[in-house]
């Protein structure tokens, strides 16, 4: 989960194609708290390189921190913002 400036800095798009971009599955969306929470599965290269993209944020992003949560796999396909 990604907190500081998240939303309305097209954080779940840039998310998504680059989730995409790299094969990696699950999703993204806004919380009603201001945060951008999200589930990656895929290659352990391809979800580090989501994870250090949700650090930093597209541009006009400003993450203040970022909370991780390891978890059991769900075996999801495709990627989406929910």
């Amino acid at each position: 989960m990604a907190r500081g400036r998240v939303q309305g800095v097209f954080f779940r798009d840039s998310t998504r194609r680059l989730a995409e971009s790299r094969g990696v599955a699950g999703w993204v969306r806004n919380r009603p708290d201001g945060a951008v929470e999200a589930v990656f599965e895929g290659a352990p290269d391809d979800v580090d390189a989501l994870e250090s993209f949700f650090r930093r944020g597209p541009e006009g992003a400003a993450v203040d921190r970022v909370d991780e949560v390891d978890d059991d796999f769900e075996g999801l396909s495709g990627f989406q913002i929910r």
